[in-house]
């Protein structure tokens, strides 16, 4: 079944969307997302979020360039902030930060292990456990709307999907007020989440996360709980192809 068949009832709705920006390296990468969030904020998105680098990497980074969108445009930001590699003052500090720069908005995430995805995730010593943990402690600083992840595959270390609900679920406890999914390749993933999150008594918004890739050979690298069941033949399907022209379904 088709997107536009799917969601028929709700065709009278404007559609609200939101774009995602990595923080930039260089100067030169500054410059084209400046000039891309000059061409999107036309599009009038319900917010933009900036994520936040393995370990805290891109730290000031992020801070800076959502700090910049606070101030010169007239867009709602979204700050990504991780549990990684900073104890729970560290990071209260940077919620602080945001809070004072005027951001009203965060995307609580656990964080992918140092290490590197695939390795042992612990969490750091004096740091926030997980992202309900995160959660709790964003709203502990501020009233702050807060998005987290949710997975229409599970994530790779939840046993079952009754337990990766759960954890949603603790999220959602913990003042998530969004869940934003894991990008997924048939649009029958994520009807088939809705409907199980939908069961289990929670009604927040799940929102579809959707990533355009235009090069096959990258979309090798992609992790382990981006679609396994339908990966291996979506990619057969494009094997030789250098680059994706049409993204189906999406």
């Amino acid at each position: 079944m088709t997107i536009a068949a799917r969601s028929a009832p709700g065709q009278g709705k404007a559609m609200k969307v939101s774009f995602e920006f990595f923080p930039p390296k260089n100067e030169d990468m500054e410059a084209r997302l400046w000039e891309s969030i000059g061409r999107l904020e036309t599009l009038n998105p319900h917010f933009v979020s900036v994520t936040y680098g393995a370990g805290g990497s891109t730290r000031d980074r992020t801070h800076r360039t959502v700090r910049r969108i606070v101030q010169e445009t007239g867009m709602k930001p979204a700050a990504h902030l991780t549990c990684v590699s900073a104890t729970k003052a560290e990071i209260d500090e940077v919620i602080q930060d945001y809070w004072d720069a005027g951001v009203r908005h965060i995307v609580a995430l656990r964080g992918d292990p140092p290490e590197g995805i695939g390795q042992k995730y612990v969490p750091h010593e004096g740091g926030y456990v997980n992202a309900s943990d995160l959660a709790a402690g964003i709203k502990a600083v501020g009233d702050f709307e807060i998005s987290v992840g949710c997975y229409p595959e599970k994530h790779p270390e939840s046993r079952d999907y009754a337990y990766d609900i759960d954890l949603l679920k603790k999220k959602i406890d913990n003042g998530a007020t969004r869940a934003i999914t894991q990008f997924f390749f048939e649009a029958d993933t994520y009807f088939r989440y809705l409907e199980r999150v939908r069961k289990a008594g929670i009604d927040i918004p799940i929102v579809p996360g959707i990533m355009l890739q235009p090069n096959f050979k990258a979309s090798s690298a992609w992790p382990a709980c981006a679609a396994p069941p339908c990966r291996s033949g979506w990619r057969s399907s494009m094997r030789g192809s250098r680059t994706i022209r049409k993204p189906a379904n999406w």
